[in-house]
């Protein structure tokens, strides 16, 4: 059975044209036209993916983000008409997993909740918990604090290596450079920004097997960085 997804908009041509485009793709639909029936909802169908607007009547998106990250990891594609810079980096700091802005292309959007659930399930799985992670040709030992390359071990800085764990488990989510430097350095002044971008530079040039072409670590420019989840031929 296809998986159960919870609808949070409040223009109904939208919430209709939403819940029309995943029925007919097999999903489980359930519906909410502001925050307070969101998190009833939430609550009572335990939904495994939400799509989610931020101009709701009641309450902001993002408060709604930071309430459903207090008790659930499930995936949360925010649809907004709010394109803004900030916006996007607020509700990927409060826990969103992905941001579409409106208007969207239902193939768009359907993508994305395909690519979210995929990622869940790998989540989930018993290789979450392992001590050894493979994306590609990168391997990492957590155990032994141990990065290697097509088979080959290469020395990374202590910093680096925080930098690649973090990325590293959280495979596929876009990490803001405001939630990174609190994770690692515990601050977000300007001047740690500039370090962060000087420590992701020289681990692309280890990592990478073309530095001019990154495959494993994208930039998402003025929000933060993701690594690419690879196939294992590394394509």
């Amino acid at each position: 059975m296809k998986a159960n997804i919870l609808v949070v908009e409040d223009d109904g041509a939208v919430r209709s044209l939403i819940t029309t485009a995943l029925t007919m793709f097999g999903y489980k639909v359930g519906h909410a036209r502001d925050g307070a029936e969101a998190i009833m909802e939430a609550v009572s169908l335990q939904p495994e993916l939400f799509i989610l607007d931020l101009g709701l009547p009641d309450m902001d998106g993002v408060d709604i983000i930071a309430r459903l990250r207090m008790w659930t990891n499930n995936p949360i594609i925010v649809v907004s008409a709010r394109g803004e810079i900030h916006d996007k980096i607020a509700a990927l700091d409060a826990g969103a997993d992905d941001y579409l802005t409106k208007p969207f292309s239902v193939e768009e959007l359907m993508a994305r909740v395909r690519a979210a659930l995929r990622k869940m399930s790998y989540d989930n799985s018993p290789q979450k918990g392992a001590n050894v992670f493979v994306n590609g040709g990168l391997r990492i030992d957590y155990a032994a604090n141990s990065v290697f390359v097509d088979n080959m071990e290469i020395h990374l800085t202590p910093m680096e290596y925080k930098l690649l764990y973090l990325l590293s488990r959280n495979v596929g989510k876009v990490l803001t450079h405001r939630y990174i430097l609190q994770e690692i350095w515990a601050s977000d002044f300007e001047s740690t920004t500039q370090s962060l971008r000087v420590f992701m530079a020289s681990l692309r040039k280890k990592i990478e097997k073309k530095r001019s072409e990154p495959l494993l670590l994208k930039t998402h420019l003025g929000i933060g960085y993701r690594m690419v989840r690879l196939q294992d031929d590394g394509v």
